[in-house]
């Protein structure tokens, strides 16, 4: 009869790499996987393979193959099962950082507005001709990705001492035409000087009416401990003043006052000097130094440029 030869994993992971370079990193990853799951089902069970022992708290029952997408394409792995259920080896565990995030790509990509069949061709290129996925499993990525991103839109924003405010656009879909939406923003600085964001919320403009319900539900989200807003000057958050307390003290965003200040310059040549003198004012050491380069600044433009001066 013939003899059987058994191969340690570590040497058959060696041959695969040694026998076809990187190309053969899937195999070994396998392979070792493979072993690893092994090793930490007889430790689940307190005994190993074909050991008597009082100590054994179950059996093995064999093994499931489960695929797996991972950074070297889709591995097939042998998952040791165990009487009764209840184990699950840590090493194949789907939850893993970089196999979610390679399960979020997908996602990621749809969101883009990247066709199905595009992201097909992406992550083929990337993880090997045998990967298959369909608009389905693209739609469940998406649908995790909209989990997500309502359970940090509904978190508590907690104590805010500063709080940034503005907006930007973009286009979205709507009754089959493309239209602009403006996507409030919320920026936060705690007392540490960190910043985060309390919050977004997309809408149709930046009207008082959306303004004033933003900042309502900051508020109702637990927004406290707010001593000074600066947002960008905007007439809609004016309006929307009464969604917080009257007591917190509100200051123009510098940058959107150089920004619209340039906006009535007539002369291109004339922006740049514009905006270095609003900078140096707000850059004074002290208000008698600013009052005083306000002063010359308004000297100057009462002549050259009389609508900023006005």
């Amino acid at each position: 009869m013939a003899q059987r030869v058994e191969h340690h994993p570590l040497e058959a992971a060696f041959s695969a790499l040694t026998d076809h370079g990187l190309d053969g990193a899937g195999e070994a990853l396998r392979i070792l996987g493979n072993e690893a799951s092994k090793i930490e089902r007889a430790r689940f069970l307190n005994a190993r393979p074909h050991e008597r022992t009082p100590e054994r708290a179950g059996y093995a029952n064999g093994f499931k193959p489960k695929t797996v997408m991972t950074r070297v394409g889709g591995q097939t792995f042998d998952v040791p099962q165990v009487r009764g259920g209840g184990f699950c080896p840590s090493a194949l565990d789907k939850g893993t950082r970089t196999e979610r995030a390679l399960n979020v790509a997908p996602a990621e990509m749809y969101v883009q507005d990247v066709s199905t069949r595009k992201v097909i061709t992406v992550l083929q290129a990337l993880l090997g001709p045998e990967v298959s996925i369909s608009s389905t499993q693209v739609s469940r990525a998406a649908e995790q990705l909209d989990a997500g991103l309502a359970a940090w839109r509904k978190r508590p924003p907690g104590e805010t001492p500063y709080l940034l405010l503005g907006a930007r656009y973009g286009r979205i879909r709507e009754g089959g035409r493309l239209i602009d939406c403006a996507v409030l923003v919320a920026i936060g600085i705690d007392a540490g000087g960190k910043r985060r964001v309390p919050g977004v919320s997309a809408a149709f403009s930046e009207a008082g009416v959306h303004w004033r319900g933003f900042l309502e539900s900051l508020v109702q989200r637990g927004l406290h401990g707010v001593k000074f807003i600066v947002p960008d000057g905007h007439a809609g958050l004016k309006a929307a003043r009464r969604a917080v307390p009257p007591s917190v003290l509100w200051q123009r965003c510098k940058f959107h006052l150089r920004q619209n200040a340039q906006a009535y310059v007539t002369r291109l040549g004339q922006r740049k000097p514009v905006a270095q003198r609003i900078r140096a004012i707000f850059n004074a050491p002290d208000k008698a130094g600013a009052e005083r380069l306000l002063r010359q600044a308004d000297g100057i433009w009462d002549k050259e440029a009389p609508k900023p001066a006005a």
